[in-house]
């Protein structure tokens, strides 16, 4: 991989030899994350938008020349990335704006942006012979890699919450897995799953521990620019918990604008929930994330919810360095999100995808979005994924189903006098 340079801790600037460090600087423990150095003019002589125009692969390997991974390397079948961007202009004029997308994530193999990155684990883990992958998870990390794992036989082990959705156990169990339920929270099942993988010798996939994750959800951006052509956005909005896709949707549009493949960097919106802020209240507060005690985690949105967010560094960044802002928003907010998400675009979205929207409509009231700019709202997992909190969504916004007994002259009864034409339109409300 003569492409990767280097590998650079954030936290104090020292570089390392990639061959030389597995995970973080040595200097930091844990904390030491690092980001990988790449050499461009390099990369710019391998591919272009030019090569990827005549390139008829959709998945993510098609940037793999500016992936660290050899170009030899064998990819997993499975399609991960080229997942659609549509056009939503009724979510963008109920609130002021004139182009707005969403970029559906639910698409995945395993129905989550972090197919992307454990993607790239699996190549890096299975290149290295490693014998085991394990990673800690709210469930969408955890699923992806063990959807992945299932695809070439590569045994896992994977640590998620006891109190982690069924849907999302259910998933793991039916690849396969061995899952493992920590009587406890994400950031304590997080601990147990770096003691694991140290005990063990298992290649570790975490987020925010593993440099490598970022790389596979850069991906994303790369896509969105592409499928604008090459005209980036100027607002990107997502759902953040534990840091690491913002993180890598920011080192993405970077990585375009060093090639000159873009003339500048959108905007860059997290979106927290408040009842798992700890970004947000650092953005406000001015507080340093390295060492802000962790905060209180509780939220409907699992997939981000995360007491000390484990890429705070690459998230806090991707934030200040764009001119882009942190958003917080309520449990009843991101639950009115799925509905009028799904009704406005026909994206069905979980409580952490949702939250990006609930996060955009905040934005445009408080004029942090305007008028003709062009917006993207990453939504980051299937409203299937968790199911119980779309009914809870859907309950509280209508419309009821009708119930009738198999024969027409009761269908007509109920008919005059609930008219489909009138319930639409309450449904719709204002995305009409």
């Amino acid at each position: 991989m003569d492409h990767v340079l280097h590998l650079t801790c954030l936290v104090c600037g020292r570089t390392h030899d990639p061959e030389a460090v597995a995970y973080v600087c040595p200097d930091h423990g844990n904390e030491g994350i690092l980001d990988v150095g790449y050499d461009y003019d390099l990369i710019g002589k391998r591919i272009s938008p030019a090569t990827l125009a005549r390139n008829s692969d959709p998945t993510i390997w098609r940037y793999k020349p500016l992936l660290p991974v050899a170009p030899d390397s064998p990819v997993p079948a499975l399609t991960v990335g080229g997942t659609p961007l549509y056009a939503a202009p009724r979510l963008a004029a109920a609130i002021g704006l004139s182009q707005l997308w969403v970029k559906d994530e639910g698409r995945e193999p395993s129905a989550s942006f972090k197919d992307r990155a454990s993607a790239i684990a699996l190549v890096r883990a299975q290149a290295q012979g490693a014998a085991v992958i394990t990673t800690a998870s709210t469930g969408n990390a955890a699923a992806a890699l063990a959807g992945l794992c299932a695809s070439v036989a590569q045994e896992n082990v994977i640590f998620v919450p006891a109190a982690a959705a069924p849907a999302k156990i259910a998933q793991l169990l039916a690849y396969g897995s061995r899952v493992v339920l920590v009587q406890g929270s994400y950031d304590q099942a997080f601990e147990l799953c770096l003691q694991a993988a140290a005990e063990y010798g298992w290649y570790n996939r975490n987020t925010a521990f593993n440099p490598y994750m970022t790389e596979g959800k850069k991906t994303a951006s790369y896509e969105i620019c592409e499928q604008l052509r090459w005209n980036a956005p100027d607002a990107v909005f997502v759902g953040v918990g534990d840091g690491c896709i913002i993180g890598g949707l920011h080192k993405g549009f970077r990585d375009l604008l060093e090639l000159g493949w873009i003339d500048h960097i959108p905007r860059l919106y997290g979106v927290q929930a408040l009842g798992s802020s700890f970004l947000l209240q650092a953005w406000e507060s001015g507080e340093d994330v390295l060492t802000k005690a962790p905060a209180p985690a509780e939220t409907i949105a699992d997939s981000i919810s995360a007491g000390l967010p484990r890429d705070r560094i690459k998230a806090m960044a991707a934030v200040r360095d764009t001119g882009g802002a942190f958003i917080g928003v309520s449990d009843d907010e991101i639950l009115a999100a799925i509905p009028a998400l799904a009704r406005g675009s026909g994206v069905f979205a979980e409580p952490a995808a949702a939250a990006a929207w609930a996060g955009c409509i905040k934005a445009a009231e408080r004029g942090l979005v305007s008028g003709a700019e062009r917006v993207v709202v990453v939504s980051t997992g299937s409203g299937l994924k968790d199911v119980a909190s779309a009914r809870r969504a859907v309950a509280a916004s209508g419309p009821e189903p009708l119930t009738v007994a198999p024969d027409i002259d009761a269908l007509r009864a109920v008919m005059a006098v609930r008219r489909p034409g009138a319930e639409k339109r309450a449904s719709l409300g204002n995305f009409q």
